[in-house]
């Protein structure tokens, strides 16, 4: 397999099952890989189209049973509540047809709310199944975020913390920063501390190779 074989909606890092269910995104971080990259081992993850419901779960039919995933992450080459419907079916549908607790991961953005206005997101995230996020933060302040994100919308950095207040209230919640010149590491800490939620360490791949 490479990346000359066709896009995958289900890929695979060790003992880790991921969902790519959209390549759209409400930012343009210029440290993402799938500026410089088409995917993730040998995954191709650059999707020629937007994958149904059945697609993801006809391709999540035959990678379940493969082994005994330790978790289960809706992460890709896209931000997964651009498609918050898909995002709730699928989830439900690996409820009701995978055999054994699952534990399932979103990995975000922290954009959710506004992509999705007037719907109280990580209430319907939890409802369907999805125990623990995973809300890239990537800086400590709004200039910071706005020049290394590039959201498509005003006042993104606040959404965030926002989304960071809800969810950690129904759901285990971690927030990460990629480590980069522009972020002060020691002030991200200060603000995961300051919102009562632990914090990880990204690294940064860079797109020499």
């Amino acid at each position: 397999m490479g990346y000359s074989s066709p896009p995958k909606t289900v890929y695979w890092l060790d003992n880790t099952l991921y969902l790519n269910v959209t390549n759209k995104c409400s930012s343009n971080c210029y440290f993402c890989l799938k500026r410089y990259r088409k995917g993730v081992g040998d995954f191709n993850l650059k999707l020629a189209s937007e994958p149904t419901i059945q697609q993801i779960t006809a391709e999540l039919e035959n990678a379940l049973h493969m082994r005994n995933w330790a978790e289960l992450v809706f992460c890709g080459f896209g931000e997964p509540t651009e498609r918050l419907d898909v995002v709730l079916e699928v989830t439900r549908w690996v409820r009701t047809h995978y055999g054994r607790p699952l534990p399932i991961r979103l990995n975000t953005n922290g954009h959710g709310y506004v992509l999705n206005p007037g719907r109280d997101v990580v209430d319907e995230l939890q409802a369907a199944g999805i125990e623990r996020v995973s809300v890239s933060l990537n800086a400590s302040d709004r200039t910071t975020y706005e020049e290394i994100c590039k959201p498509t919308f005003a006042g993104a950095y606040e959404a965030v913390l926002d989304f960071i207040r809800k969810a950690k209230a129904v759901l285990t919640v971690e927030v990460s920063a990629v480590r980069l010149p522009e972020v002060d590491l020691g002030r991200v800490q200060s603000v995961a501390d300051e919102l009562g939620v632990p914090f990880r360490v990204r690294e940064y791949i860079p797109c020499f190779y």
